[in-house]
């Protein structure tokens, strides 16, 4: 497979993601709907906040690190010991899923049992859902590297049980037809076993995984840090946990349905197309320029998607918690908040893509040098998250989170100019947008707040309808000039979507 229909791979990947994420969050979103509507703003905090929390502090510990460390570049690869290593996840959520447990069981103060019953149940309900997810990720995460998009998956049962049958189903087709040259013949194989004459692991990437494990314990934290001060120091009561849990699902959607897609597709592409082990000036000229090119592509998309965020958010904030939570949320705190995060996407959305290329390519001790500066950046998001809070009550843990990602995107920005300083290339390039672009958005921005002002109104449908109607006429107008003016950025999706190939000569000369 060529490095050029690699990406092609990762872009459809993405947008199969996509498509599943948005599918299973729009019943999501319309359940909640219904429920917040009945449930106690005590309850939600707990549920949404709380065991979230666990869920994703445990599933996060027990694969994050094997995840980075097997998904890099697999060619010499010795399989047999990749698979044992991988099956160590199992073993680690069952240590790190016990701990938690205990801590969230004894170590924090429970919830009221009248306003939440059955609390102890969910939490080891949420336990026993990763230990069962882990069982699948030896075969996540071959199919990963194997391109099997269009593998994807409901709920942790289905998720155990769907990738052991599709992987035999699998099995037994390419022993008849000899679809691919595939390093497995069976399940079996994908099975942890002893190795005859050779290490139980391969130790290098061992190495490399607990590098990982250091990073992924300081990522974690920083990306659910204002949870674990509501947790663990009573910031806030649980109603105000609850409020604010709402506006950051809500605030969060862009970062769920297609941030985090695309950044698991950069990160697989940049992993498996350069090598972190050699230096950028070693490598084929091919494979760097096709990487920097992608990655200036993926910089401009994102921030066009995060302005966008921002631009409508600021005007339609209010009516949407309003048709989504009823009268207790589209006023007072919540449209506020709402307003606050949309300006934290855009922090989220340029972090993501660089930090996807930067644990890409980075070495063993590039990453042991970034986990002891994610340290310091962890303590400055703790005394933010204190000092804010106590000034400016919730919002000071969207204002900590944005100096938070401020601080890792200034570190990834430093690290990809130094990375690509020997070419001619400057991927970084892709964070300005085009000029006429940016007054677009200015006008947009002007246009929907005064629609706010002279239409929207609190208790009237037809006022909504009008408002909404504004905003629809805006953002078409928004993507015509996008279209017209962002042309390589359109004819690189166009191309790597019907697996044609961008001339790298020519975006080579671009970057000159």
């Amino acid at each position: 497979m060529t490095k050029g229909s690699l990406f092609s791979v990762a872009a459809r990947s993405a947008s199969y993601n996509i498509i599943l994420q948005v599918c299973m969050r729009l019943l999501t979103f319309l359940l909640n709907a219904f429920i917040l509507r009945y449930i106690t703003k005590e309850a939600l905090g707990v549920i949404n906040v709380r065991l979230m929390l666990l869920y994703t502090t445990t599933q996060f510990l027990s694969r994050e690190a094997f995840r980075r460390a097997c998904l890099s570049n697999p060619d010499g690869r010795k399989w047999p010991q990749v698979i044992n290593l991988l099956w160590i996840t199992v073993p680690v959520s069952v240590v790190c899923g016990s701990v938690l447990c205990l801590i969230w069981l004894h170590a924090l103060k429970p919830p009221n049992p009248e306003v939440v019953p059955a609390y102890a149940l969910g939490v080891n309900a949420v336990v026993v859902s990763v230990v069962l997810e882990m069982m699948a990720e030896p075969l996540f995460v071959i199919g990963q590297i194997f391109k099997f998009v269009k593998l994807r998956l409901l709920s942790s049962t289905v998720y155990l049980f769907s990738y052991y049958i599709y992987f035999m189903y699998f099995f037994s087709v390419s022993r008849t037809q000899h679809i691919m040259v595939f390093p497995f013949t069976s399940v079996k194989d994908m099975l942890p076993r002893r190795i005859n004459d050779k290490p139980f692991l391969d130790w290098k990437l061992a190495q490399l995984t607990w590098s990982f494990l250091k990073q992924t314990v300081m990522k974690q934290f920083l990306t659910e840090g204002e949870r674990y001060v509501m947790t663990f120091f009573n910031a806030l009561s649980f109603s105000e946990q609850g409020i604010y849990d709402v506006v950051n699902n809500l605030g969060s959607l862009a970062a769920r349905f297609i941030f985090q897609p695309i950044e698991e597709s950069g990160y697989l592409f940049f992993a498996q197309v350069m090598n972190r082990d050699v230096v950028v000036e070693k490598q084929a000229r091919d494979d760097v320029t096709l990487s920097a090119i992608v990655l200036r592509h993926l910089l401009r998309l994102m921030i066009l998607l995060g302005l966008t965020v921002v631009t409508f958010g600021q005007s339609y904030s209010d009516l949407l918690l309003l048709m989504y939570g009823g009268i207790s949320l589209g006023t007072g705190q919540g449209p506020f908040l709402l307003k606050w995060h949309c300006v934290y996407v855009v922090f989220l959305a340029v972090n993501g893509v660089t930090e996807c290329f930067v644990f890409a390519v980075m070495r063993k001790g590039d990453i042991d040098k970034y986990n002891q500066k994610m340290v310091l950046v962890s303590l400055l998001f703790l005394l933010a998250s204190f000092y804010l809070t106590k000034l400016f009550g919730s919002v000071g843990f969207i204002l900590a989170n944005c100096i938070n990602m401020g601080a890792r995107i200034g570190h990834s920005l430093f690290f990809i100019r130094n990375y690509f300083k020997a070419t001619r290339l400057v991927p970084l390039e892709g964070l300005v947008p085009n000029q006429a672009v940016v007054v677009m958005f200015c006008l947009v921005f002007l246009i929907t707040q005064s629609s706010k002002v002279f239409l929207y109104n609190e208790v009237g449908v037809i006022w909504w309808f009008l408002h909404i109607l504004v905003g629809c006429c805006c953002l078409i107008l928004l993507l015509t000039v996008i279209y017209m003016r962002e042309r390589s950025l359109v004819e690189f999706i166009l191309h790597y979507w019907k697996e044609k190939h961008v001339d790298l000569k020519e975006d080579d000369d671009k970057f000159a």
